[in-house]
């Protein structure tokens, strides 16, 4: 790419698609296209071939997804499914069509199978069953890895597709409904916080900053204890508050920095070529796509204990073993990247202080 290369984000307000947005702009480039949902709907594949003919970018990042945890992955299947495939296919073909240099596609770590061998390898893809609650999100994002990889044989293109672990940094979603576990257990323990300390005034401000189900800081205290209670923040007595955690807190996760991610996909569309994620030996060309992590992981108990001591909460956590825990454990072989050049820089208690700065300057 050049520094004056027409450069389009897809998703560049979201979590991944700013970061990637401002480590391209720290690096000196400055042509960009972005659009926000209401500007294109990427699921409106008219708007979508639209929008490529009129606006002809040469390289595309592909970040925009319907996106949850476990909770959102579970309810709405059809939605993720849907949104999804949409999504990507006309984002993928509308860049065939009009020529794009080179295009990066995100999935996640969450296409590989549910007992898959630790650390996931590239080619573990496709070779057992998948996590049963975030099943359509996953499939959706094979589909995209597949895609890329069918245009390149076929039509000789440039895509490439790297699958990032679980991303956490600013811009993050913090909405308890639907967010992922580390972001949500910051939130949670940020009120949980407040609430020992009788601190209305900071409850107040995140609730008006972040309604949950409508409830706001104007609200009155009772029908607020009662929205934290149902999300598990609760006000056992005048001293004492307790938050709960889903599932049994086993689980081991990776956590990668939204930042390390951003750097690590601009690094791979200056550097890296399709050919280049192909094994010399391999007679049938497939699973090119590449992991994007950190290599080390966490439990959630332990990752819950660490944002507890960075936030000074004095409460309790109580888990709900009768809540999924999902697959047990996801750890990323980040070989291949490594190898190619890239690592990550920022290490999880640093990640953690940085983001809670953020999130509470934002509320």
């Amino acid at each position: 790419m050049n520094k004056d290369s027409k450069i389009y984000i897809a998703g560049h307000r979201g979590l991944v698609g700013s970061a990637i947005l401002k480590n391209l702009k720290a690096k000196g480039y400055s042509n960009f296209i972005t659009r926000t949902h209401s500007e294109l709907d990427l699921t409106n594949a008219e708007a979508v071939s639209q929008f490529f003919e009129e606006e002809q970018p040469e390289y595309v990042f592909l970040a925009a997804a319907k996106v949850g945890g476990i909770v959102a992955n579970n309810r709405y299947r059809a939605d993720f499914m849907y949104d999804n495939l949409m999504i990507q296919n006309n984002v993928i073909h509308q860049s065939f069509v009009h020529k794009v240099k080179k295009l990066l596609f995100l999935g996640s770590t969450c296409i590989y199978p549910k007992n898959c061998p630790q650390p996931m390898k590239e080619d573990y893809l496709l070779t057992d069953v998948l996590e049963y609650t975030n099943e359509p999100y996953a499939i959706a994002k094979i589909a995209g890895i597949k895609m890329c990889e069918s245009y390149n044989l076929q039509y000789k293109t440039n895509y490439i597709s790297v699958m990032p672990t679980n991303l956490y940094g600013p811009n993050d979603n913090f909405n308890l409904e639907k967010s992922h576990v580390l972001p949500a257990l910051i939130r949670k323990v940020h009120l949980g916080k407040a609430l020992e300390n009788d601190d209305w005034q900071s409850i107040s401000d995140d609730l008006n900053k972040m309604p949950i189900e409508g409830v706001s800081g104007s609200s009155s205290k009772n029908d607020i204890l009662k929205i934290l209670s149902k999300y598990g923040i609760n006000k056992v007595d005048k001293d004492t508050v307790n938050v709960e955690i889903w599932g049994t807190g086993k689980p081991m996760r990776e956590f990668l920095w939204s930042e390390d991610m951003a750097d690590a996909c601009v690094f791979l569309m200056e550097n890296i070529d399709f050919k280049d994620t192909i094994s010399n030996d391999t007679i049938e060309i497939r699973n090119t796509h590449l992991n994007i992590g950190t290599g080390t992981d966490i439990s959630i108990a332990d990752l819950a204990e660490n944002i507890k001591s960075e936030i000074g909460f004095n409460g309790d956590f109580i888990y709900n073993s009768d809540k999924p825990d999902g697959t047990l454990k996801k750890l990323t072989d980040v070989s291949k990247l490594n190898e190619l050049g890239w690592k990550h820089k920022i290490n999880l208690q640093e990640g953690i202080a940085t983001v809670y700065e953020w999130y509470k300057k934002r509320v």
